[in-house]
């Protein structure tokens, strides 16, 4: 199950940028999964539960969204949607395009809980 690997991964770089931002925990982790990175989102969300333990993200939750899958094609130049084991582009139906999106593990957004300040 490679997916706890790649919660170790990503709570480290959260670990990291909570300390950058003075936080004192992580409330919220928003990604975005495209269909072709090769990662379950029901698997990540399993592993999450167990990697998160012990860093600043015990508490967090897990928000996911996924994006669709973009191709540029090389014949008309559109840019449509396609589907995972259907590359081909949506305006003229040529299979020579270029994926856009789809294959990323992108972390969108953090939602801290900052230490606070007496003055």
């Amino acid at each position: 199950m490679h997916e706890l690997s790649i919660c170790q991964g990503l709570l480290e770089q959260v670990d990291s940028l909570a300390r950058a931002h003075g936080a004192r925990a992580v409330s919220c982790i928003h990604l975005q999964l495209g269909p072709l990175c090769g990662v379950e989102a029901a698997l990540l969300g399993q592993a999450f539960t167990f990697a998160r333990v012990g860093t600043l993200a015990s508490g967090a939750a897990l928000e996911i969204d996924t994006v669709p899958i973009r191709v540029r094609c090389q014949t008309c130049c559109a840019e449509t949607e396609a589907l995972p084991n259907r590359l081909v582009c949506s305006a003229c139906g040529d299979w020579h395009t270029e994926l856009l999106q789809g294959d990323e593990i992108l972390l969108t957004t953090l939602e801290l809980e900052l230490e606070e300040t007496h003055v």
